[in-house]
């Protein structure tokens, strides 16, 4: 109990950085039953992909080593023309074989935790040369797990081999009796198909060896509450750190905003505390959106910057209190709140055009232009 408490039992899965950690450092889950199950059953396989050109060219070789002529004893290059020539026939067939295997090695390794390659696991860990911890994986958890693998691979092969005797014990008199060669190559014949099977019994050490490592992977990652509090704490920053760039943030957002206000088209006050800007492109298909807002100093900022530029300032307390409180800078103005910007919007055309003296005095706006209920928001 006071283990839990105090957050030192690793009861928590791994974090996914903990995990990259992991693998940079080479540790990954990997089973060298799989990897030794792929490779003898891949060189099984080969021996009957391969086998009659090999068995073929060994014929070969050996007639040409034990046919030759009285005079080729005599001559000191029989012997090397004999072994060039056994050396092509053969190699095609064992190079294939071999590059099988090589592949079906690295593809068995790779299988369970992926191919990785980390230069951290390459370097010496003298902690291995310890006594206490030598002693320690002698007589630890995992020498018996690896010693009861090793019991059970030896039984379930031994079972295996014993069913495949019995079952073909008296084949395998027979052969006694049959004549060569077919009886040579019925032998390699079962032979081979021997081996296979007894390969593929190590399938049954492998079901049981992946599961294994994978949850021994995943249980030596567990952390403690404590570590992935403190890996969240160091991936998020430290609090006096995260206060300085959003306060950074904010400072650039407003300098942005505060350019973007010459270009509105109006600005809404509630002339106490609240602020809206406004721009509509007569021209385009978007309805009017907020380009700056703000509260107290900041609205009495854009108001200062608005009358620098000549941009209209209009006073509209609850219009501009639902506009402040339903959008963003950047956002189009709610639907339910067209008309009432659209009000503002053609009296300030009517006035601009007033001033250029095109037409009469505009009926002046009331200074509280009305919004639906759900927009009514308190001062």
């Amino acid at each position: 109990m006071a283990e839990n408490e105090s957050g030192t039992e690793k009861s928590e899965q791994a974090t996914p950085d903990k995990i990259r950690k992991s693998k940079e450092k080479g540790q990954v889950a990997r089973s060298k039953e799989l990897a030794t199950a792929s490779v003898l059953i891949a060189a099984a396989l080969s021996m009957f992909v391969f086998g009659d050109r090999l068995a073929y060219e060994l014929s070969v070789m050996m007639k040409r080593a034990f046919t030759f002529e009285r005079a080729d004893i005599y001559s000191p290059d029989h012997m090397w023309h004999a072994l060039v020539e056994g050396v092509s026939g053969l190699g095609l067939p064992v190079f294939l074989i071999l590059l099988m295997l090589f592949v079906i090695s690295v593809l068995g390794s790779s299988l369970l935790g992926g191919m990785l390659f980390s230069t951290k696991a390459m370097m010496p860990k003298f902690s291995r040369m310890s006594p206490k911890a030598g002693f320690k994986r002698m007589f630890g958890m995992q020498a018996w797990v690896e010693l009861i693998k090793s019991i059970l691979k030896v039984t379930v092969v031994m079972c295996v081999a014993w069913a495949i005797l019995a079952a073909t014990f008296e084949h395998i008199l027979h052969l006694s009796v049959s004549q060569l060669p077919g009886s040579a190559f019925e032998a390699l014949d079962m032979l081979s198909w021997m081996f296979l099977l007894l390969c593929l019994s190590l399938l049954v050490i492998v079901a049981v060896d992946v599961p294994y490592q994978i949850y021994k992977h995943n249980d030596e990652l567990k952390m403690t509450k404590q570590e992935v509090k403190d890996e969240f704490r160091n991936s998020e920053g430290k609090p006096e750190v995260k206060q300085r760039i959003r306060q950074l943030q904010y400072e650039m957002s407003q300098r942005t905003m505060m350019g973007d206000i010459p270009d509105a088209d109006v600005i809404v006050t509630n002339p106490t505390h609240y602020s809206v800007a406004l721009k509509y492109d007569k021209e385009g298909d978007r309805p009017p959106y907020v380009v700056a807002k703000g509260v107290d100093f900041m609205a009495l900022k854009i108001r200062e910057v608005a009358r620098e530029h000549e941009v209209p300032v209009m006073q509209s307390p609850q219009l501009c209190r639902a506009v402040y409180h339903t959008t963003e800078i950047g956002d189009d103005i709610p639907e339910e709140l067209f008309i009432a910007i659209a009000k503002i919007l053609a009296y300030i055309y009517q006035l601009e055009q007033f001033r250029k003296g095109k037409s009469g005095r505009p009926k002046a706006l009331p200074n509280d232009i009305p919004v639906p209920d759900d927009f009514l928001y308190p001062n």
